[in-house]
């Protein structure tokens, strides 16, 4: 085979350090508008971003050279210090250290855009730490609750 093809979505998670400051409601469209772009420039392309006052949910087609980590780093780090420059309200914000990203099949590409665009809806029903432990068993990770939320 003399092509490299590769077709890979992930649906990638994080959220706020504990004590960061809550994202406004009229700083959420903006700031998942500006991770979208990080994503892009990284030669990734961003299908969807969403999330709420405290994490950000993104689905993401990732190119055959990049690294998921090397795309986090880039979404948490550039949208924190742009966050910073909105508000002095901002001038603690922080992204927790970890995230999560999960396989997205072809056939989920849509279902996993709607889930991401109806964050406010379903978090009215859910809470985020309920929603990620969910995720976390629908995928099987095995990992320690005392450890899901901190910093």
């Amino acid at each position: 085979m003399s092509q490299s093809l590769c077709k890979v979505y992930l649906h990638i998670i994080f959220h706020l350090k504990t004590d960061s400051p809550a994202i406004k409601a009229e700083h959420l469209e903006p700031l998942h508008s500006y991770i979208g772009k990080l994503v892009n420039t990284t030669g990734c392309q961003v299908l969807r971003v969403g999330g709420t006052e405290n994490h950000v949910h993104a689905l993401v087609m990732f190119s055959k050279t990049e690294t998921v980590a090397h795309v986090v780093e880039e979404m948490k780090r550039n949208s924190s210090r742009w966050m910073k420059t909105l508000s002095p309200t901002y001038q603690h914000f922080a992204w927790q250290g970890g995230y999560a990203a999960f396989s997205v099949s072809q056939s989920q590409v849509d279902t996993v855009i709607a889930y991401i665009k109806n964050q406010a809806e379903h978090h009215r029903k859910q809470s985020f730490k309920e929603e990620y432990i969910s995720f976390l068993r629908l995928y099987k990770v095995e990992y320690d609750e005392r450890y899901v939320l901190s910093d």
